[in-house]
């Protein structure tokens, strides 16, 4: 306890003072800047300048979104075996040559190739990057360096479209791919300061893993035995379960109704065009409150993650509703703002608690493994989603499928809150049976 209270004290001065965590986050804060920019850009040129159809754009987000799913626990397999800090480096060098060939294309085929090649180094970089937080950083300071990591991502969603959209006013399309670029360059040069990677095979792979076999000393894996190793490690532990289950019911129940947020906006008479990017940024901010404050909460991770959820859908259900009531367009327009601010919240507290408990019971040696793991199974998540969301949509219209998408997320936090108690006892029992040291839970719910 006393442990808790002096790092509570410290907040986040020892993170500010650890020079390697600071350049790896300067190096997060100018890639996922220039990331938004890029997103802008691009949609702007093929939707705008080429009038791109539905149906392409909707190729493209696919082509964006397959690596990750397919490639995801191969990277957090290279992340665990090599140097992280090299893969980082390279996926940085490779972007940059794959948005300066964007100025070279001159169809939507060769836009596709580039942005699964784009993809792939993206895949490449975010487990390799979780695993680097986890070599640099005092496990006791985990939880504020997921704090910082995440609240760089919202600032990052609340900020770079905006920003993306002045600078293509003022310098064009084609500027906007180089500075986005140029944004990558800085991104591997300051991560050139962050050093290499300890011996894995010496330090985090000898010894007694988790499930109580000892690796490292001569033993050869196969390839996809090692890759299956992060599935295995997140199956054996209780929480780590529960908390993916949770988080991937939330985010395809979610994307059922979030991909389609234009089509429920256009029922609303003479709305505002800016409406809409209002809204993204209220639900922006309201994550990045929350990742601020979670952390200081003294409930359980599963019971912050159930709260989140149910929060979060009852809000997308309200979004429905004000929508088709009839109201003056200002009082329309803040209760919506400040429901997309609430929902924002309600998905940090689902959010960032799972990364810092992903995190903390995840071994140095698999972190890029058990990371890649769950962004694989995200994205597939992120993938049905919208597939669902639009047929639903086209068999009952939006309203409908906004109540039924929220009181869905809203109904997945229900269950969890029902059953933590019994997932927690269970991993209790789990983590005794192993010799596993627990995570500090302390729960008031």
């Amino acid at each position: 306890m006393n442990q808790v209270q002096t790092v509570e004290s410290e907040g986040f001065k020892p993170l500010l003072r650890n020079r390697n965590y600071m350049l790896l986050m300067g190096s997060q804060l100018v890639s996922n800047m220039g990331e938004w920019l890029y997103i802008i850009a691009l949609l702007t040129l093929v939707g705008l300048k080429w009038q791109a159809a539905p149906w392409e754009i909707t190729a493209m987000t696919l082509c964006m979104a397959l690596p990750v799913l397919i490639g995801g626990p191969i990277a957090g397999w290279i992340g665990d075996r090599y140097d992280r800090k090299k893969i980082m480096v390279i996926s940085d060098v490779v972007r940059v040559f794959i948005l300066l060939g964007v100025l070279l294309v001159g169809n939507l085929i060769q836009i596709y190739v580039l942005l699964i090649v784009k993809g792939l180094m993206d895949v490449l970089f975010s487990p390799a990057k979780s695993g680097k937080i986890k070599e640099i950083v005092d496990p006791k300071h985990i939880d504020q360096a997921v704090t910082i990591s995440s609240s760089i991502e919202q600032m990052s969603k609340i900020i770079g479209p905006s920003l993306g959209g002045l600078l293509m006013a003022l310098f064009g399309i084609q500027l906007c791919f180089i500075i986005d670029a140029g944004a990558f360059v800085v991104s591997a040069l300051l991560l050139l300061g962050v050093p290499g990677r300890k011996i894995v095979k010496q330090e985090g792979l000898t010894g007694e893993s988790h499930h109580g076999v000892r690796v490292g000393q001569g033993e050869k894996k196969s390839f996809l035995k090692e890759i299956g190793e992060g599935v295995q490690l997140i199956y054996g532990i209780p929480l780590l379960l529960g908390g993916v289950v949770t988080i991937c019911a939330v985010v395809l129940v979610l994307q059922m109704a979030d991909s389609q947020i234009v089509t429920l906006f256009r029922l609303i008479p003479n709305v505002s065009e800016d409406l809409l990017g209002y809204c993204i940024s209220a639900s922006g901010l309201g994550t990045l409150i929350a990742a601020m404050f979670v952390r200081k909460l003294s409930w359980s991770t599963l019971a912050k993650m159930g709260a989140g959820a149910t929060a979060a859908g009852l809000v997308f259900a309200v979004c429905a509703v004000v929508v088709v009531t009839k109201m003056p367009h200002l009082l329309q327009s803040v209760v919506l703002f400040g429901s997309f601010f609430l929902a924002g919240a309600g998905g940090g507290f689902v959010l960032v608690p799972f990364q810092m408990l992903l995190m903390k019971r995840t071994p140095e040696h698999m972190t890029s493994r058990v990371f890649g793991t769950v962004n694989s199974l995200t994205s597939g998540a992120a993938i049905v989603g919208p597939t669902i969301g639009g047929a639903l949509i086209t068999g009952i219209g939006a309203v409908p499928t906004y109540i039924v998408a929220g009181l869905g997320t809203a109904a997945v936090g229900g269950v969890l809150l029902l059953f933590k108690g019994r997932i927690e006892r269970k991993d209790e029992a789990s983590a005794s049976l192993n010799a596993v040291p627990m995570v500090p839970e302390s729960s008031t719910m």
